[in-house]
């Protein structure tokens, strides 16, 4: 099992790229595998034959370090392989040493020379006395299935587990659910009003990184209402000049003014280091954009914002908001930051609301829909009412690192910088 980003420390097998007796070359997708963080791929980096899956397709919490695959020579004959078993590939490990945790993948490799004896070729699967169908671990019959099955098998309420799969590997079809449910056909039963969904490792991340934040980090909010006519018209025009070569967003005009405030008030683009015992102000600013993809929130980094112009904010943004939602993330692309923005403005319904800080960081800033407020003009024949396009932002700082009256400040620079939309093209 590789280690796929710094924290990790035990992995969940997603589904393989490659089947036994395939060839691989550098590069080539091996295995998706889910980390603490995200569902990655993982490209091998050598060449030769794929001789033995150890870990199938849904197996869990797979220690770092511990053999998932068996990968041979180009032209080794692979049948000795067959019934070649976990423990003689050197067993699992009980927990992964630090040293382990960072190290590269330790897939069992074997050469042409590596044929197991007539003992170790003895056949690995048994049958069962009373089915005569092979034995599987409780995993791969709840996991080893098309998600379409999964979907099949949740509305007409089929147990998965229960269900013999006749797929690649025993991977669990929809013809596999449709002939269960054809063979127990009764009377309809009435099953538990909840549905238990396991907890992924991207899940267990998140939720110990926040309640860690919110426990440890002093939380505190300001809230400010930025008038943004003068903004939405000059988003108009350049969208309009640019020809279809770009299409610029609000938000790519908060994530260039959010560059801007953090030079101006440096303080805010830091974070604390307790460990070191310092407070380290980043000299770049490095913003985390937080995007919502079907496995949780992710925050994939525009770095460098302060030297970037809107164009260029607008494409990485794009992309990398594309690339969380389909699991295609490298580790340096969404780990590190120096300060993250939460946009909820799409939703209408959102007025404002306020964002936990992510760690080490110390702020974050939440954005609100835009709303259409009356504001008093003053003109020759007295005092009318005009229409001002407004966003609620509000900023959560941590106290820290961020005194109340330095938070205060640099909403007041975002406040301007956003209000005056011309100085983002200085």
């Amino acid at each position: 099992m590789p280690a796929l980003s710094p924290t990790m420390t035990a992995g969940n097998i997603g589904t393989w790229q490659k089947k036994v007796g395939d060839s691989i070359a550098a590069g080539d997708v091996l295995v998706e595998i889910e980390t603490d963080k995200a569902q990655m791929d993982f490209e091998f980096q050598e060449e030769g034959v794929l001789a033995k899956i150890l870990k199938e397709a849904g197996e869990k919490d797979v220690a770092v370090g511990n053999p998932i695959a068996v990968l041979v020579e180009e032209g080794t004959d692979i049948a000795p392989f067959e019934s070649f078993t976990l423990e003689e590939a050197g067993g699992e490990k009980a927990s992964p040493s630090p040293k382990e945790e960072a190290s590269e993948v330790e897939l069992s490799s074997s050469g042409s020379k590596a044929t197991p004896s007539p003992k170790e070729l003895a056949p690995f699967a048994q049958e069962s006395e009373s089915t005569g169908a092979r034995l599987q671990p409780s995993l791969d019959r709840e996991y080893a299935a098309s998600p379409a099955a999964k979907a099949l098998a949740l509305e007409l309420g089929v147990p998965i587990k229960e269900v013999k799969g006749t797929g690649p590997g025993g991977r669990v079809t929809k013809e596999d659910i449709d002939k269960y449910k054809g063979t127990t056909a009764g009377p309809p039963t009435t099953g538990p009003a909840y549905e238990d969904k396991p907890i992924s490792s991207m899940r267990k991340t998140i939720a110990n990184r926040l309640t860690e934040s919110m426990n440890q980090s002093p939380h505190y909010f300001v809230t400010a209402s930025i008038s943004v006519s003068k903004l939405l018209k000059l988003r108009q025009s350049l969208n309009a000049s640019g020809e279809g070569k770009y299409k610029l967003s609000v938000n790519d005009f908060f994530v260039k003014a959010c560059g801007v405030a953090c030079r101006k008030v440096p303080a805010v683009n830091s974070s604390w280091r307790e460990k070191e015992g310092v407070i380290r102000e980043n000299k770049n600013v490095d913003i985390s954009v937080a995007v919502a993809t079907p496995t949780g929130l992710m925050t994939p980094i525009v770095k460098g914002v302060e030297g970037l112009g809107l164009e260029s904010i607008s494409a990485q943004v794009r992309d990398l908001g594309k690339r969380a939602k389909e699991s295609k993330l490298k580790p340096e692309e969404y780990q590190g930051g120096t300060f993250t923005i939460s946009n909820m403005g799409m939703n209408p319904a959102i007025e404002r609301f306020t964002a936990v800080i992510n760690p080490p960081q110390a702020a974050i800033l939440a954005v609100g829909t835009t709303k259409k407020v009356a504001i008093p003009v003053e003109t020759e024949e007295g005092t009318t009412l005009a229409w001002d396009e407004q966003i609620v932002v509000t900023g959560s700082f941590d106290h820290r690192v961020v005194d109340g009256a330095v938070g205060g400040e640099w909403i007041r620079e975002l406040k301007k910088v956003l209000e005056n939309p011309l100085e983002l093209l200085l």
